[in-house]
């Protein structure tokens, strides 16, 4: 398996006559900030959740949790894992900025369950440096939500571990099916 896209392929971020995915997503900016009107709120989000989720672009957060801008502090990765650098993040946010619940998303069809550990050694053959970081694989999503919400309930860096609770969403029918953390 390779790790990382052929060189010689073509672009494929570009269409005929235009320009590339990031130069429309500064277009798309400019649009914006013609209507941008600031609300002055702070950084602190309104309904003092931290949600944790997986970076999968068929999951459209805000919509599917009914949250607005501003509700929420929003964390994503591969997986939606609570990995050292999810723990940095929420103690931040619970610290610094007042959350007190946290609610991890996970979700069906993940890529992480296509792949396993051994994906750091196949980066480590093609480039020639070993990742320091997990991949964080799992085989089992109601498990590794398990998994994650014992990671944030049992870290020493977040003073609000009551109110966590996890999720599997469905890709196919966009509902979220809760996790009982004991079984």
């Amino acid at each position: 398996m390779s790790t990382s896209a052929p060189r010689s392929a073509p672009s494929a971020d570009r269409l005929p006559g235009e320009g590339s995915v990031i130069d429309r997503l500064v277009e798309a900016n400019r649009a914006y900030a013609a209507g941008f009107v600031d609300t002055g709120r702070d950084a602190r989000p309104v309904q003092r959740v931290a949600v944790v989720a997986c970076m999968d672009a068929r999951i459209d957060l805000h919509a599917a949790l009914g949250l607005r801008l501003g509700d929420c502090h929003t964390v994503r990765n591969a997986g939606g894992v609570v990995t050292d650098d999810t723990i940095r993040s929420l103690t931040i946010s619970q610290r610094a900025l007042g959350t007190r619940s946290v609610i991890l998303i996970h979700h069906t069809g993940c890529g992480l369950q296509s792949i396993t550990e051994e994906f750091r050694h196949e980066l480590e053959m093609e480039v020639g440096q070993r990742p320091a970081w997990a991949v964080e694989a799992f085989r089992d999503v109601d498990q590794d939500v398990r998994q994650s919400m014992q990671r944030v309930r049992t870290s020493p860096f977040l003073p609000h571990t009551d109110d966590v609770r996890g999720f599997v969403f469905d890709v196919t029918t966009g509902l979220l099916r809760e996790i009982d953390p004991l079984t």
